[in-house]
């Protein structure tokens, strides 16, 4: 985290240690948001090519940066840029999800939509990133399958014509130009990238025995042999192995 984003969170630890009434209090979460202005800017470009203009993205992810500031809790422990990326960028998500929607979600749905929000919003401050699915469900006491039915219908909820302009300006394409076809190879690049860090954590044992059955494509009875033990212990490692990835990437 940058110096600047380390200023923030000392300038909202004093606001929060001061009473509102105060007019100290103010003038400090004015200067919280100054600062941070060129982060909004930075995610509402994100954005800049789905058939919005830049002024209304730029109002909605400063809005989100408001909603940062004012939510955000030093007490907590979280460096404050972990907690305004999500929550600017969930307010710029939802600005096309909810203001531009031309399909009507069924009312359970829609509250539900409303609990996760605030949940994402309550985990990410206490984490510093946002929730998983099964994280959201325990918090919320629901079925993962009811949380993903609630983000599938509310994902589903706008529709945006591929005769469309990409932008507001005369020389902007349609949607339909911008369209191309999946890469394969990002996704493979994607995978490797997030599991690096966790094989590295494993112990260099463990780590020897994932490399050859997965990367070198050798069966549990020839590792074994050339680890020196049992094909049962090798089968142990591996399922041992798998769980520290999953939980890590998780």
């Amino acid at each position: 985290m940058t110096d600047e984003y380390h200023r923030v969170r000392e300038l909202l630890r004093r606001r929060a240690d001061i009473p509102v009434t105060d007019p100290r209090n103010d003038r400090l979460r004015d200067e919280a948001i100054e600062a941070c202005l060129p982060l909004a800017g930075h995610i509402a470009q994100r954005y800049r090519e789905r058939g919005e203009s830049m002024d209304d993205l730029i109002q909605v992810a400063r809005l989100g940066l408001v909603h940062a500031v004012d939510r955000f809790d030093p007490s907590m422990g979280t460096d404050f840029l972990s907690f305004a990326v999500p929550t600017i960028t969930g307010e710029v998500r939802r600005h096309f999800r909810d203001r531009s929607a031309s399909i009507r979600i069924p009312r359970s749905a829609g509250e539900l939509r409303s609990r996760i929000r605030e949940a994402e919003e309550s985990f990410a401050q206490a984490h510093g990133r946002m929730p998983g699915v099964a994280e959201i469900a325990e918090a919320l006491d629901e079925p993962e399958s009811a949380v993903r039915r609630a983000q599938a219908a509310s994902a589903a909820q706008s529709t945006v014509s591929l005769d469309g302009s990409t932008s507001g300006t005369d020389d902007a394409r349609s949607l339909l130009e911008t369209v191309g076809s999946d890469e394969p190879g990002y996704e493979q690049v994607e995978r490797s990238l997030t599991l690096r860090p966790a094989l590295r954590r494993l112990p260099e044992r463990n780590r020897r025995i994932v490399g050859m059955r997965f990367f070198e494509r050798r069966s549990q009875s020839d590792i074994a042999r050339r680890m020196g033990i049992s094909q049962m212990h090798v089968s142990r490692l591996l399922a041992s192995s798998l769980g520290q990835l999953r939980t890590q990437i998780a």
